[in-house]
């Protein structure tokens, strides 16, 4: 019978002690997985803020290939969900290929192939400045599991966010915006929608004259 009683004894401690250790790792997944999400919100945010930054309008193009600010390799088209620019922020990873530090970047957010009823904020970059900008390129996911991108533009002239810059209009042709707002819209570790903003201030706001 103390045999029965100590072994009884035994088992509970061995499934409380199991239990415990069982929470304890469940614990330990939850966190490990939610610094990975605001981790890569960080590092999106910052590569995104580091590019825009180094955003260009050129007119330095062969206008017999190419017409008119409409038309040239380089501009800014700036929407509310939708950023399409060229860069001087382009990396080569390998030697002695055939880039620049130029690059045409989108950013845009696109369903995941991965996982349904998932959206990814995604990045297009072009090393090749030779074309249509909103063609050509690789895409990269830089945040899984985003709900919305918000981009803003800072007219500094008429001191007020727009929701758009295009410099394709002649309006707009000579001139980017001094700052650029960057909003991500996503669910937190409770499953809330929250937003997070941070800003890129653009060295070059002006069109690089020939």
């Amino acid at each position: 019978m103390e045999v029965m009683v100590a072994v009884a004894i035994t088992a509970l401690m061995g499934t409380v002690v199991a239990m415990a250790f069982q929470s304890g790792f469940q614990a330990k997944e939850t966190i490990e997985g939610d610094a990975e999400h605001y981790r890569q919100l960080r590092t999106a945010m910052n590569r995104m803020a580091r590019e825009i930054g180094a955003a260009f309008v050129s007119d330095r193009y062969d206008p017999k290939r190419f017409r008119d600010q409409n038309d040239r390799p380089t501009n800014f088209i700036g929407e509310q969900d939708r950023l399409t620019f060229s860069s001087m922020s382009n990396q080569r990873l390998y030697t002695d290929s055939k880039e620049t530090d130029q690059v045409v970047i989108e950013y845009s957010v696109k369903s995941s192939p991965d996982e349904r009823n998932r959206q990814d904020l995604v990045r297009r970059a072009n090393p090749l400045l030779e074309g249509d900008m909103d063609r050509g390129g690789t895409e990269d996911v830089l945040f899984e599991g985003i709900k919305k991108v918000e981009f803003a533009y800072w007219d500094s002239e008429r001191k007020e966010w727009k929701d758009e810059w295009d410099t394709r209009r002649t309006e707009r042709k000579d001139d980017l915006p001094t700052r650029v707002r960057i909003t991500f819209i996503a669910l937190d570790e409770n499953g809330k929608e929250q937003r997070y903003s941070t800003q890129a201030r653009v060295m070059l706001n002006t069109v690089l004259q020939r």
